[in-house]
């Protein structure tokens, strides 16, 4: 019969096996332990690349007739001065123009977007009264970095033997834009190589010289076509709503045509007489693409090009890609019969949420992967048994690691899973130790002394002080990556959050769950040597 001869522990991983080798709800813990893992994997924002906060803005102040020397002076160089006086700036790049100064501030990297741009728009209003006189009001923009790159592109194009010529297509994109805006997190939509309608002024110089005029002029006349309206008064003294229906001044070629841009000895001069006008599409917008299929190409040497106009989505930061992606690619296809009745074909030339969701799927892919290649190596090494208890501390690990990640808002993307990838090898290293030892313990010789309880506090608790300073070692390997500046710095941010994190949570898997499954899947052996040399010590008394 073994003999009772309670183990003292000294170490914190004897502490942890000793506490939850018998409580009821180490299993439990376990189990929410996948389960928070499996949840974050699912409900965490996936991305192609981490989000880095570039922060920045421009301050443009138009002074209309002031030269660039007469700008820089008495604009751009102040206003740079005052700027500096705004904590986190790093770069200030000033722009003299004819009639306008510009101003471009850019902030820190990791500085916070909308506490820097509010602190630009408050420098300047502050300082509004030392603005020479003559110039207007400033125009401050800030850097949408963060929603100006799109996750979802489509190419819509007329298909072969369609009626739907340039305008048309743009306005039905329009419209397509006009709904996707409205899909939850879809931060900022464009359309671009779409052909808008107009009326198209082609003004002959030779005529416009024989009448003394200057292209000026002409330009003049054509723009008070839009800007010249008559004044609306809202009520009356019986206070009558008054409303004017006025009726479009411009609704044919006719109409442009006749329009008035001077007087010539006492008779009029129309823009007919020095220009011709058509209508058609903008001709002077050169931001036009075209699609071409192979298949058109094996019917002719050059293929049939068709005139596309591309959506773009871009989504609001920190939000999932792949659901808004799926969202944004579900809802053309709902359109799918409208699309098909006028002729309209599209191609979704880029999808961000795919390729995110695909890198997820790949890493997990090869975790499961390389969890069954530790399984089967430990079933040579040490046994099918311990096989089993170690390769359960991989996904547990993994799920604290992700669910930590998703409770401090950040996002699944390459850098997170290389970091994933960089501490998979070193996570069931702690595991691996504790079992070793387990292992050696019972094959001791005298392994029948000890209790199983015993035997496996025991082992744990003896390789605790060395495994946990070998962690920390590692740990403190990882934590100056987090000091490091710049866009590097940012870029590589998720390795010294999640490595530490992981190499942590091995620790505390090692200790509560390896002694836990060790009591419910080892056994001591039988030693039958020792046995038989006391049955013969037995005969010889």
């Amino acid at each position: 019969m073994a003999e009772k001869n309670e183990y003292q522990v000294t170490d914190y991983a004897g502490k942890l096996a000793k506490g939850f080798l018998h409580n009821p709800l180490t299993p439990i813990l376990g189990i929410f332990l996948l389960l928070m893992g499996y949840l974050a994997l699912n409900i965490m924002p996936r991305e192609e690349d981490p989000q880095i906060a570039i922060s920045g803005g421009a301050v443009i102040v138009p002074m209309p007739g002031a030269t660039p020397r007469e700008i820089e002076n008495i604009i751009i160089n102040p206003l740079e001065r005052k700027l500096r006086e705004v904590k986190g700036i790093e770069h200030i790049y000033g722009m003299a123009m004819n009639n306008v100064g510009i101003v471009n501030v850019m902030y820190y990297i990791g500085e916070n977007r909308e506490d820097s741009n509010l602190k630009l728009y408050d420098k300047v209003m502050q300082n509004m009264d030392l603005m020479p006189k003559g110039v207007m009001q400033p125009l401050i923009k800030p850097f949408d970095i963060d929603i100006d790159i799109p996750i979802v592109t489509v190419a819509f194009y007329p298909k072969k033997g369609s009626k739907v010529d340039d305008v048309q297509l743009f306005d039905i994109v329009r419209r397509i834009q006009q709904k996707i805006n409205a899909v939850k997190n879809v931060a900022k939509t464009t359309v671009v190589g779409a052909r808008k309608a107009q009326y198209n002024i082609q003004v002959d110089m030779s005529r416009l010289s024989a009448y003394h005029l200057s292209l000026g002029q002409i330009m003049k006349a054509v723009q008070s076509i839009a800007v010249d309206v008559p004044d609306v008064k809202g009520r009356t003294k019986k206070n009558e709503l008054v409303v004017f229906g006025v009726k479009n001044a411009i609704e044919s070629v006719k109409d442009v045509g006749s329009v008035i841009v001077a007087q010539y000895m006492g008779s009029p001069i129309y823009l007919r007489d020095v220009a011709t006008v058509t209508e058609g599409v903008d001709i002077q917008n050169f931001k036009t693409a075209k699609i071409r299929f192979k298949k058109d190409m094996k019917e002719s040497k050059l293929g049939t090009e068709r005139h596309q106009v591309t959506l773009t989505v871009a989504k609001l930061a920190g939000t999932n890609a792949v659901f808004v992606a799926d969202d944004v690619l579900e809802l053309l296809k709902e359109h799918n019969a409208e699309f098909a009745k006028e002729g309209i074909g599209y191609l979704v030339t880029r999808n961000y949420g795919k390729r995110a969701d695909e890198a997820v799927n790949e890493l997990m892919h090869h975790l499961i992967i390389t969890i069954v290649i530790i399984a089967l190596m430990l079933v040579f090494a040490l046994g099918w048994r311990e096989s089993i208890i170690v390769t359960f501390t991989v996904p547990a690990i993994l799920a604290i690691t992700l669910f930590v990640a998703w409770l401090t808002g950040q996002t699944i993307n390459r850098i997170t899973l290389f970091a994933f990838l960089l501490s998979l090898g070193l996570l069931v290293d702690a595991a691996i130790i504790v079992i070793e030892n387990i292992h050696r313990h019972l094959h001791a010789h005298d392994v029948e002394k000890k209790e199983m309880d015993e035997l496996l506090i025991e082992a744990t608790d003896e390789i605790g002080a060395p495994t946990n300073i070998a962690t920390l070692a590692i740990i403190l390997t990882m934590v100056p990556m987090a000091f490091v500046g710049g866009m590097m710095g940012s870029f590589m941010k998720p390795i010294p959050y999640n490595v530490p994190v992981a190499l942590v949570a091995s620790l505390f898997v090692a200790y509560i769950f390896t002694p836990y499954l060790s009591l419910k899947l080892l056994k001591k052996p039988e030693h039958k040597h020792h046995h038989t040399k006391h049955k013969k010590d037995k005969e010889v008394k």
